[in-house]
C-alpha cells in the first residue's frame, strides 16, 4: 500500500517504559550502554528507546516474542501505560501532555482497541456490543444501532444481531470485537494479539477479512503479534522487537531480503513467502524488459500488483514465462514478473508447486487473473 506524505497518524520518539522504583536511573544507565538484564534488580525495562511513525491508512505491525515489549509499547500509544520518557503523538496530539478529559476523548473518538480476549459485554446482544463505542460517544440509539448493524453485516454476522456473546464461537466473538472498533468510526485501531486465541483456519479468515476491510475503509492499524507469518501477511511495514528494543523496521520484502541481524534472520527462515510477498514487491521494472518479453506477457495475461505470489502461481504456470503486473484490475502495467523471478522469490521449486496446488479449481478463478480488464 502506498501512503501520502501527510502528517503521521502516530509518532513515537525515543520512548522508554520502565517498571520499578528507579526508572530514571535505569534509563540513564541504558543510555550509557548497560544491558537491561544487568539492571533487573532495579526494575524492568519493557521498552527501550523506541522510535517510529505510522502513516495514515497504514497497517503497522509490531512483532516479537513474549517479553519483547510489544504489548507494553502499544499501551503507550493510548496512555494506558504512559511512557516513562519520550513522546507519543496521536493525530498531532501529545498523549503525555493531554489532560485526563482530553485523553479520554482521544480514546473514545480517535482510537479503538481490539483485544485478544474479545472483551465483550456478556449481558448485551451482539448488536448492543457492536454499538457500545458509539454509545460512549453519545450517538443516539437509532443511529448507533443502524451503524452497528451495517458493520456487523460487513464482517459476516448477518442474522446474529440479537444473540448473546456466549452463543457465538470464538471467531464470531472476535468479529463482534472488530465490528465494535470499526463502528466507532475511530481513525486508528490498536489490535493487541487480536487473532492469537483463534484456531488456525478462523485466524486466517480473520486476517484476510481485515486486509479486505482495510482496503475499503483505509483505517490506520497498529497490530501486535508474535507470529511472523501473520506479521508478513498483514503488515505494510513491520517493527521486530527483541528485549525491549526495535531490532528492525521495514516492509515484509525488506525484512525477508535484508534482515538486520541474526535474530531477525532466525525468524524469517520458515516464513510462507508465497502469502507474504506480492507481485509488486518482486516484479521487474518496465525498463528491464525487452519488446519480445512484453509481447509474451501480453499474450499470457496479467496479475494485479497487490496479488500475493501464491495467487500469481496458477497464472504463471499457464503463461509463457513472463506476466505483466498491473496497478489494480485493468490498470496500467507497472512491471513484469518472470517465472524465474517468481521461483527465486518463493524460495524453492517445492514452495512453487505447493502454492499452485493450494489454488485448486474448486476455489474459483485466482484473484490475480486479469484479462481484458476484469479481475
Amino acid at each position: 500500500m502506498s501512503h501520502s506524505t501527510a502528517e503521521p497518524a502516530v509518532r513515537v520518539q525515543n520512548v522508554y517504559k520502565i517498571f520499578g522504583k528507579k526508572p530514571k536511573d535505569i534509563i540513564r544507565r541504558l543510555k550509557e550502554g548497560e544491558d537491561r538484564e544487568d539492571l533487573k534488580e532495579l526494575g524492568t525495562a519493557a521498552v527501550i528507546d523506541a522510535s517510529f511513525e505510522v502513516a495514515p491508512g497504514e497497517i503497522f505491525v509490531v512483532m516479537g516474542l513474549s517479553g519483547s515489549g510489544k504489548s507494553t509499547l502499544i499501551r503507550t500509544l493510548n496512555g494506558l501505560q504512559p511512557a516513562t520518557e519520550g513522546t507519543v503523538s496521536v493525530l498531532g496530539q501529545d498523549i503525555a501532555s493531554a489532560p485526563a478529559r482530553e485523553l479520554r476523548s482521544i480514546r473514545s473518538h480517535s482510537m479503538a482497541m481490539v483485544f485478544q480476549n474479545f472483551a465483550l459485554l456478556p449481558h448485551r446482544t451482539v448488536l448492543e456490543n457492536a454499538a457500545y463505542g458509539l454509545e460512549i460517544q453519545g450517538v443516539g440509539s437509532e443511529a448507533r444501532r443502524a451503524e452497528a448493524a451495517r458493520v456487523l453485516d460487513r464482517v459476516g454476522l448477518q442474522g446474529w444481531h440479537d444473540h448473546y456473546p456466549h452463543e457465538l464461537s470464538g471467531g464470531m466473538q472476535q468479529r463482534v470485537g472488530l465490528a465494535r472498533a470499526l463502528a466507532s468510526g475511530n481513525d486508528i485501531l490498536l489490535m493487541d494479539e487480536a487473532f492469537s486465541a483463534l484456531d488456525p483456519l478462523i485466524r486466517r479468515e480473520m486476517q484476510e477479512q481485515l486486509k479486505q476491510l482495510q482496503k475499503e475503509l483505509g483505517r490506520t492499524i497498529v497490530f501486535i503479534t508474535h507470529d511472523l507469518n501473520e506479521a508478513m501477511y498483514l503488515g505494510d511495514r513491520i517493527a521486530v522487537m527483541k528485549d525491549g528494543r526495535i531490532a528492525q523496521i521495514g516492509t515484509p520484502e525488506d525484512i525477508l531480503s535484508r534482515p538486520a541481524d541474526d535474530y531477525v534472520a532466525s525468524f524469517i527462515a520458515d516464513v510462507d513467502r508465497g502469502r507474504a510477498l506480492t507481485a509488486r514487491s518482486v516484479m521487474l521494472p518496465l525498463q528491464g524488459v525487452d519488446a519480445g518479453q512484453r509481447a509474451a506477457a501480453e499474450r499470457a495475461g496479467s496479475v494485479r500488483s497487490d496479488a500475493t505470489l501464491q495467487e500469481v502461481v496458477p497464472v504463471a504456470l499457464e503463461g509463457e514465462g513472463i506476466l505483466a503486473v498491473r496497478d489494480g484490475a485493468g490498470g496500467d502495467v507497472v512491471g513484469y514478473l518472470t517465472t524465474a523471478r517468481l521461483l527465486e522469490a518463493m524460495g524453492t521449486r517445492t514452495d512453487f508447486t505447493a502454492a499452485a496446488e493450494a489454488q485448486s479449481p474448486a476455489e474459483g478463478q485466482p484473484a490475480s487473473r486479469d484479462e481484458g480488464g476484469e479481475a
